[in-house]
């Protein structure tokens, strides 16, 4: 069998990437600690995952209102993963 799998990837993962660079302005002690990988895990694991080979191929299938709709997951996981890798992150500062 002879197939492409190097184009297969998470439809989330550029507005996952973009929103933790985002977050990192605001707090800037998550880059300096290494923990915006972390972060990409976390957020991407909150959302349903969506496989695609080119973004132009799902893009094309949503509403506005999907998009939206999208988007505002994306920018609650990335909140939410924010917060719990810096919990973690303080807890493993504690001990």
């Amino acid at each position: 069998m002879n197939a492409d799998y190097d184009s297969i990837h998470n439809h989330h993962e550029r507005a996952v990437f973009e929103g933790v660079s985002a977050a990192a302005e605001q707090f800037p002690h998550l880059r300096t600690q290494g923990l915006l990988a972390d972060i990409a895990c976390v957020a991407l694991n909150r959302l349903p995952p969506r496989y695609i080979r080119h973004e132009v191929d799902f893009a094309f299938f949503l509403s506005e209102k999907e998009r939206h709709e999208t988007q505002a997951a994306v920018d609650e996981a990335v909140q939410y993963a924010v917060q719990f890798v810096q919990a973690r992150a303080a807890m493993r500062a504690r001990k």
